[in-house]
């Protein structure tokens, strides 16, 4: 294996490898996470269904030879609004998949505020979905209210509860249950999306095969902690699962190091 696709990490939940280099743009007071101008929400609508949708199917299914396992389970829930939690190991990939994990349904990221900091794309990035999570107490109060509005809108809400991007990673990593609040105040269902690397007939690249389960449900007989732990390690379960059986393929190696070595 090539020596540029090596990765050395101290922390796994702190790390991070998307090498971005955007600068985060508060979001500000005025921030909407809501719109309800209706030329904003038409052009959204369009926007997704129409020219990103189409472009996110042929871009994944051609380049990364995308391809969704057990994706019936998402049947179960029906109408209702439903929370995703799936591993972040690729910028665009995690961005589209989850769009057409069930594509009749809309779905929302949360993501972090740096996406919409991008010049000239804020807008695009907003009608597609985004949900930046809010840096301030008035910013919270409007991110939730702006979730709980498309979860009884029967929509998906996905979260990457990794929360940050390592490229290609075959393993699930350690994370907290903090995000698992959500569905535990709504009790609403849950599902994983487990993004597994594959080897291809051609290319070095890896295939990504996604794979589905759940419904995961939070255990209402429980104090709201002990729901939100048990609800993430039900999904962390799964997702740890699938991606020791599937994912096969490493096209970047990460190894560990201590905190001292780095600075020898």
């Amino acid at each position: 294996m090539s020596k540029n696709r090596v990765r050395y990490y101290s922390d796994e939940k702190n790390d991070d490898f998307a090498r971005l280099n955007i600068k985060t743009k508060p979001l500000g007071d005025n921030y909407k996470y809501e719109h309800d101008n209706i030329v904003w929400n038409t052009c959204s609508c369009v926007t997704y269904r129409f020219i990103a949708q189409p472009l996110i199917f042929v871009f994944i299914k051609i380049i990364h030879k995308q391809k969704f396992k057990n994706r019936k389970v998402i049947r179960k829930v029906k109408h209702s609004g439903a929370f995703i939690y799936a591993n972040h190991t690729n910028s665009i990939l995690d961005a589209a998949v989850p769009n057409l994990v069930k594509p009749s349904k809309r779905n929302y990221i949360i993501v972090n505020p740096n996406a919409t900091s991008i010049p000239g794309i804020k807008n695009l990035v907003e009608m597609l979905g985004a949900i930046p999570i809010g840096e301030t107490l008035s910013e919270n109060k409007k991110m939730v209210k702006c979730i709980n509005h498309h979860i009884n809108d029967g929509k998906f809400v996905t979260i990457y509860p990794e929360a940050h991007i390592w490229p290609y990673y075959t393993g699930i990593r350690d994370y907290e249950a903090v995000s698992f609040g959500y569905p535990c105040y709504t009790n609403t269902p849950s599902f994983t999306i487990t993004n597994c690397y594959q080897k291809k007939l051609v290319g070095k690249r890896p295939k990504v095969v996604s794979y589905v389960d759940g419904p995961f449900y939070p255990d209402t007989s429980l104090p709201l902690h002990e729901r939100k732990e048990k609800l993430r390690n039900e999904c962390h379960l799964a997702m740890e699962r699938r991606a020791k059986e599937c994912s096969t393929y490493s096209y970047i190696k990460y190894e560990k190091i201590e905190k001292t070595d780095c600075l020898n």
